[in-house]
């Protein structure tokens, strides 16, 4: 069953929009984002490693692979630092729109790099995707000069960056291993170039709510082991916008859970933009 791309694709959405929730709920109480930052992804990086018996064990013994791996990181520390600098300031289903951007980019990268057929509804579906994200943060004739978007835009970048990168190489490796990697490594490099202290450390996971921080954490972790598997299975230009569905599940669940009603009409119309433009995409 987890051989087919679609029901990888199902699972993903119902993890992603969990960990998407969660996250929004550590974010609110934590004081310092690179300290929180460090305890997520090390976290995460730990339960990578334990699921390590749970898939056959392969690396590459290809060098060049490794420096690939290695800019992955670097990406990936940049997304997960500004990523946290960016929920801090809005909403989570904003965010999860936001980062739809990367979707875009998959799908060019697709196109491009892995040469996959170019087809000009998937162009167009791809348009209304960057359309949709725009109207979620276009007021009064003009763009929200809000430094939260432009920092998620941002990450979002960089996550389109690495994760094309994953899409490359991740077959390569045992997935955990690989996830383990991406994960703890950018870990380490916020440790380091922020120079938080263990003290900090200490500090801030005792003023987390650990049941939160856990759910966090193991979401995270799930939620990319099944996307760079449902990646592996079907094509880029397919899997990227079907993925691209915890937007309007975000929506949903941050107005029953989160009660995020602000401009509530306006995320549904760019949400179903977003779900005609994956429709596009599909044909």
């Amino acid at each position: 069953m987890l051989q087919n791309y679609i029901i990888l694709v199902i699972l993903y959405l119902v993890i992603a929009v969990i960990n998407n929730q969660s996250y929004k709920l550590l974010i609110k109480n934590i004081q310092n984002a690179g300290a929180a930052t460090v305890i997520a992804d090390g976290i995460s990086g730990i339960i990578s490693l334990l699921l390590i018996p749970l898939f056959g064990m392969k690396l590459s013994e290809n060098k060049l692979v490794y420096l690939f791996l290695t800019l992955a990181c670097i990406f990936y520390a940049l997304s997960d630092r500004l990523s946290n600098e960016a929920r801090k300031g809005i909403e989570a289903s904003t965010f999860g729109m936001i980062k739809q951007l990367s979707t875009v980019l998959m799908i060019f990268a697709g196109l491009i790099f892995f040469k996959e057929k170019f087809i000009i509804t998937k162009f167009v579906g791809a348009i209304i995707i960057i359309l949709s994200n725009i109207l979620v943060f276009y007021k009064k004739g003009a763009l929200k000069n809000d430094k939260y978007v432009w920092i998620g835009l941002l990450a979002s970048m960089c996550s389109a960056i690495a994760l094309f990168i994953d899409v490359s190489y991740s077959g390569q490796f045992n997935l955990p291993i690989y996830c383990a990697f991406t994960i703890g490594v950018p870990s380490i490099l916020i440790f380091i170039f922020e120079r938080i202290s263990i003290k900090e450390l200490k500090e801030e996971l005792n003023k987390s709510n650990k049941k939160i921080v856990l759910t966090v954490c193991i979401t995270n972790v799930l939620s990319i082991l099944i996307k760079l598997s449902a990646y592996e299975l079907g094509k880029v230009t397919i899997v990227a916008p079907l993925c691209s569905l915890t937007i309007i599940l975000n929506v949903i669940v941050g107005y029953i859970f989160l009660k995020e009603k602000k401009d509530l009409l306006k995320k549904f119309i760019a949400a179903t933009l977003i779900v005609l433009g994956i429709i596009l995409i599909k044909l």
